[in-house]
């Protein structure tokens, strides 16, 4: 389930409510956020795992107590079923980014996080299909088709349409 939106609209919170829902609920939830900026990294220049991908290692795993994670270093973005091939443990997988890859998969429902009534018409223009909008736009009366449930401030209501849609209970 991709949540699409605007910066700042709201998609991470989003993300972050319903996570807290769905587990409360039992399910084990995983979440995919692409990051676009070029240069980012989760490595710490000097730090052993840089160190390590300087010597020319390309995946680089990390085992703590409490959390494992993997590094692999890459010139390209993974593809979408690469990613998700990685998430196979989990009942639900919430993709934040990768807006093109996204867009016109109908296989991906999509939650739209819309501030504006602009917005709303550029996602329902943009995404398909679009199981839900959220945000602070409410868009009940322009869309009455689509369910609106603000995730973030009654993350149960759209809890409860992603538990019927997608584990159909």
């Amino acid at each position: 389930m991709a949540v699409v939106g605007t910066k700042r609209s709201g998609k991470t919170t989003t993300i972050e409510n319903l996570t807290k829902e769905l587990t409360k609920r039992g399910y084990k939830v995983a979440v995919i956020k692409h990051i676009s900026e070029p240069d980012f990294t989760i490595d710490t220049p000097g730090k052993d795992t840089w160190r390590y991908a300087q010597a020319g290692a390309k995946t680089t795993i990390i085992a703590a107590t409490n959390e494992t994670t993997t590094i692999e270093k890459t010139t390209i973005n993974p593809p979408l079923e690469t990613l998700l091939k990685k998430c196979t443990n989990n009942d639900i997988v919430f993709i934040e980014g990768m807006k093109k890859i996204v867009a016109q998969n109908k296989k991906i429902p999509k939650i739209a996080v819309v501030k504006s009534k602009t917005e709303a018409e550029n996602a329902t223009e943009t995404y398909k299909p679009i199981l839900a909008f959220s945000g602070p736009y409410n868009t009940t009366t322009r869309y009455p088709s689509i369910l609106y449930a603000n995730a973030l401030t009654n993350p149960q209501k759209l809890t409860d349409t992603i538990e019927k849609t997608t584990f159909k209970k």
